[in-house]
């Protein structure tokens, strides 16, 4: 009997087993049936076609080039300095910039420093470094119950860190900041631009972005995108920060090149944001002095994203090939239900599952 068992082994390899239909009157099954093919359909067609374009080949790294002006003019003030006019050239760093721009809203100068030595004040009187820039020389020059005033070299006199009460440049919530994107999907070789596409020089000194009635003008005023990432212009004006500017494209080939537009986000990322500059400059004694600003502003830090998406035969048969087999999935869990769950399962699966084999007198006959 023992060296039986493995030919019967082999024997039921070359079984084959036919499907076999039976029609079962059991309503809460047919029902879970209907409802599991229904769920289905509502993926594969509302989420994997509709939803997520199931049927498109898609890029997702397009190539992007930005390019962002600034323009508009304010007037100054500061304490003992007298007026000063600030234009573009004064206020955004760098004048012409690409993805990263900063706008001066605010500054503290230092006018005619020259290098020599001259009392700070200080807590602590020895050689180190000084806030000033200088080098401490452990020279008390006066000496009270607070602070002491140390003598140190560098720049003379030391810098001014008094912050103004308000910002200088309270106008420039009103400048305005040209972004300019363009975007490539190598995959389609399909190019496009935020701005419109106009012979009218005109056009974009007088248009602003609205994002319902004009958005093909990519022309923003800096108190707009301020308020849009959740702040006050004249707060963050005040000691600076920076607002990330974020480019989303999402473009649909199947359509016409005139729907893909862009969609624009502003977040706050930071609320301090100042450095410092210096202009240098010789006397006609050929001695050396410089003017320092230690400028505060707003830094705009742009991201370009996007993905574009065309219909293409093989994800569409990918797509459409998933929808099938999770038809099929629903056949086998209603089996599982009705094979194992079911009160009469016993039955059906008797009534599913049967073994055919052929007389033995016609077998016989045949042999």
């Amino acid at each position: 009997m023992r060296s039986q068992a493995p030919l019967r082994a082999c024997g039921a390899l070359l079984d084959y087993k036919t499907v076999k239909f039976a029609l079962t009157r059991n309503r809460r099954v047919g029902l879970l049936h209907r409802l599991l093919q229904l769920g289905v359909l509502g993926y594969v067609l509302g989420w994997v076609l509709l939803a997520r374009k199931g049927y498109q080949d898609t890029d997702r790294a397009p190539r992007a080039a930005v390019v962002t002006k600034m323009k508009g003019a304010a007037v100054a003030e500061a304490v003992g300095k007298g007026r000063r006019l600030w234009d573009a050239a004064d206020y955004a760093r760098p004048p012409q910039g690409e993805n990263v721009l900063f706008l001066v809203t605010n500054f503290i100068a230092t006018a005619q420093q020259s290098q020599g030595t001259c009392p700070e004040v200080s807590d602590l009187c020895w050689p180190q470094p000084s806030p000033g820039g200088g080098i401490k020389t452990g020279k008390c020059v006066m000496f009270n119950t607070t602070h002491s005033t140390c003598e140190i070299y560098g720049w003379c006199p030391v810098e001014n860190n008094t912050v103004p009460r308000k910002p200088l440049l309270a106008e420039a919530e009103n400048f305005t900041l040209f972004i300019k994107n363009t975007v490539h999907f190598t995959k389609f070789n399909f190019s496009k631009c935020n701005a419109l596409q106009t012979n009218d020089p005109t056009y974009f000194k007088s248009c602003t972005y609205d994002p319902f009635f004009n958005r093909s003008c990519p022309v923003f005023r800096v108190r707009d995108m301020v308020e849009a990432a959740g702040e006050t212009f004249g707060d963050l004006a005040l000691l600076g920060g920076s607002i990330g500017v974020r480019i989303e494209w999402d473009c649909d080939l199947d359509h016409p090149a005139a729907q893909c537009q862009p969609q624009y986000s502003f977040s706050l990322q930071d609320r301090r944001y100042n450095f410092r500059t210096a202009s240098y400059y010789w006397d006609s004694q050929r001695r050396l002095y410089r003017n320092l600003l230690k400028l505060y502003g707003i830094r705009f830090d742009i991201s370009v994203h996007g993905q574009a998406g065309k219909f293409s035969i093989i994800p569409a048969a990918v797509s459409f090939g998933t929808g099938i087999a999770f038809f099929g999935a629903a056949t086998v869990v209603c089996d599982l239900v009705l094979l194992y769950l079911d009160a009469k399962a016993d039955f059906y699966w008797k009534e599913k599952f049967e073994e055919a084999k052929p007389p033995k007198g016609k077998t016989e006959a045949a042999a």
